[in-house]
């Protein structure tokens, strides 16, 4: 019913910065809040940061005070505004998007790979 298009990763210096967009379609009038992860090799997905559709956001304590989440309704796309990064910090990252209840409205996705390295 929704689909998710990721874009924007890709390899940065210890410190840099990276802005990463999540372009949503299909049935996203369901859509209550939108969210990106990311898993790490041999890790669990983990929620990276969250927006819902009031404005309200979270971040995970790993990323705050670096991460930012925003949105643009007109384009219908959510950015992570990743800052400071650190080589902790590299996954591949991935959106999706929740209802009210809950439910992951989309297919997990192939997300887009960040890399934080010298």
């Amino acid at each position: 019913q929704v689909q998710l298009v990721e874009s924007g990763g890709g390899l940065v210096q210890p410190g840099g910065s990276l802005r990463l967009s999540c372009a949503a379609s299909g049935s996203i009038f369901s859509i209550y809040a939108m969210g990106w992860y990311r898993q790490a090799p041999g890790k669990q997905r983990e929620l990276v940061a969250g927006i819902t559709s009031g404005g309200s956001t979270n971040y995970a304590d790993s990323v705050k005070g670096r991460f930012t989440i925003s949105r643009d309704n007109a384009k219908n796309t959510v950015y992570l505004q990743m800052n400071s990064l650190k080589p902790e910090d590299t996954a591949v990252y991935y959106c999706n998007a929740e209802s009210r209840r809950g439910l992951i409205l989309a297919s997990w996705g192939q997300g887009t790979q960040v890399t934080v390295s010298s």
